[in-house]
């Protein structure tokens, strides 16, 4: 149970003083090693029982997902979802909860002149379960506007099992005291005032007997809106809402938005917002198979009029049975979360550029394909983007695939490791390289910014990470007077890459910290420079001809 105490002093539940406003990172240094960015957090965006809207909440398990928003729940393909997930591997999902239209309940405390103050639920929905006593305690008998209010969420209707409790002592009812409760209801995480605040205190809430105290309970008025749409999944990134929320979530790698429903799957609207996010987060966007495809031939057809081609998108055929622990039997459900899961498996014990037999792991105990797919059918679907989930290993192994499409800009991203080894890079040296915006742009800070970048790639590749590759020609860093020219001033930029499959290619990326932020952007190589028989960092090389077309990824 978490419980706060609110008083003339604010401090987190972590016991760090926090003052509003201020965000405090930890960043590495330049004598520290770039640290390596995680590779398997997924999130998840859709409808819960209860908690939070619109805000991400960050859970290592199911049982706190269940702590949070209220575990299974039938109208939830989320919970079956993060419940798969967790089942079959996962170690970290940030959940999104939406609703659609919901209302939250509303809490009503008699004063003791009439009227009532009351209270409403932070979060809306028919099972935020709330209770509230008031008592006037240590309040002297002049200080007649002044009372203790304390707020519990508890697990049901007349349950002890108290999960989150908030205390408020010596609010007044008076606006003109620094106590007056409509200012320090506003801190509250479980409840908001709605209404005008009554002229008078409200009446304590006594029980009778042995009981010092009664509670008065939260109204059944709660509502858990309507089944979700499109819409609701997409939200508004002004506001940050839907799967824009995310906007106040640390990284993530993977992204999973559920069916609307058991029956209908979510449309092609929110998949292109959904992709185009992933681009700006460089995360990959978990995409479930239509109900339909019910047999690999179906799906080989479906998938070539499927008409969603994206790099920054995979898919897992076909769904999977699990026991459907609400309904008492196996039911068939999208593979999203079972197959980030499994994936998250893989990288607790292989890296993201590990061989293509690490990417075919079979699905846990108590998850099975609901439909089996052969050796044969494994090679179609995945030439067509289509990944396969199996009982058991692949005699076989194929590289998992992206649904990058035969129009990419480079055939490597059809690959689902080198696609996510070079999310990884990326995100890796963009985060572990911004201490340089608080040290004094020169030649000085140039050379370390290359040191640190350089030292980075360099363990990677003693990793295996460039395998095919020999010493020296597999990847690059540059951070020099080339890539930052006299007006660059006010930045710094580090351009780095590594060798693709096709000889003389090179994936690059220029990375840029200043007072605006920091960004990575992807360049292309002039190819024909590389293949003159010169390293991309032969120092002799000249900017105009290493950067051809800039362009954002």
């Amino acid at each position: 149970m978490r419980e706060l105490q609110f008083g003339p002093a604010s401090v987190s539940e972590h016991g760090s003083a926090r003052a509003p406003g201020i965000e405090v990172d930890t960043l590495a240094g330049a004598d520290q090693p770039v640290p390596r960015a995680a590779t398997a957090v997924t999130a998840f965006v859709g409808r819960a029982l209860r908690g939070p809207v619109d805000r991400p909440v960050t859970v290592g398990s199911f049982q706190e997902f269940q702590a949070t928003f209220g575990g299974l729940w039938q109208p939830s393909t989320l919970s079956y979802a993060v419940e798969q997930y967790f089942e079959n591997g996962g170690q970290v999902a940030i959940v999104v909860r939406v609703v659609n239209g919901g209302r939250p309940a509303t809490l009503t405390l008699p004063a003791s002149g009439g009227g009532a103050l009351t209270l409403e639920a932070q979060c809306p929905g028919t099972r935020e379960f709330l209770r509230a006593a008031v008592d006037y305690d240590n309040v002297a008998d002049a200080d007649t506007d002044q009372f203790n209010l304390v707020l519990q969420r508890v697990r049901a209707p007349g349950s002890e099992h108290v999960e989150e409790q908030e205390i408020f002592r010596k609010l007044s009812v008076d606006s003109e005291s620094p106590r007056y409760v409509a200012t320090l209801l506003a801190d509250s995480a479980l409840v908001k005032l709605r209404g005008a605040v009554p002229p008078t205190r409200p009446r304590e809430t006594q029980g009778g007997g042995r009981t010092l105290a009664a509670y008065v309970s939260s109204n059944p008025d709660g509502d858990d809106g309507s089944p979700l749409t499109d819409y609701d999944l997409i939200g508004s990134a002004t506001r940050r809402t839907g799967l824009h929320a995310l906007d106040d979530a640390e990284a993530f790698n993977f992204l999973c938005l559920p069916p609307l429903t058991r029956e209908q799957p979510v449309g092609a609207s929110a998949l292109l917002v959904a992709a185009r996010y992933c681009r700006g987060r460089r995360a990959l966007l978990m995409v479930d198979p239509p109900p339909a495809w019910a047999t690999p031939p179906d799906a080989l057809l479906g998938i070539r009029d499927f008409a969603f081609a994206n790099e920054h998108a995979l898919m897992y055929y076909p769904w999977v049975l699990a026991y459907d622990r609400l309904r008492g039997r196996f039911e068939s459900f999208a593979p999203c979360g079972a197959a980030a899961g499994m994936l998250a498996r893989l990288d607790a014990t292989n890296p993201v550029w590990s061989p293509a037999e690490a990417e075919d792991a079979p699905l846990r105990p108590g998850l099975r394909p609901a439909v089996q797919v052969d050796e044969g059918w494994r090679v179609k679907l995945a030439n067509a983007g289509v990944n396969t989930l199996s009982s058991v290993r692949a005699r076989q192994p194929i590289a998992a695939r992206t649904l990058a499409g035969p129009l990419v800009r480079s055939p490597d991203w059809r690959y689902l490791g080198l696609r996510r080894l070079a999310l990884f890079l990326v995100t890796s040296i963009e985060r572990g390289t911004r201490w340089a915006l608080f040290e004094r742009n020169g030649p000085a800070l140039w050379h370390r910014l290359e040191r640190q970048v350089a030292d980075f790639l360099d363990a990677l590749e003693t990793d295996g990470a460039f395998p095919g590759r020999p010493p020296g020609q597999a990847w690059f860093a540059i951070c020099d007077a080339r890539v930052n020219p006299p007006e660059s001033e006010g930045r710094v930029q580090v351009l780095f890459g590594f060798a693709a499959l096709r000889e003389g290619d090179w994936h690059c990326w220029l990375v840029s910290h200043g007072l605006s932020g920091s960004r990575a952007q992807g360049v292309t190589l002039n190819r024909l420079q590389s293949m003159a028989g010169r390293p991309p960092m032969d120092p002799e090389l000249d900017v105009a001809t290493l950067l051809a077309d800039a362009f954002r990824r």
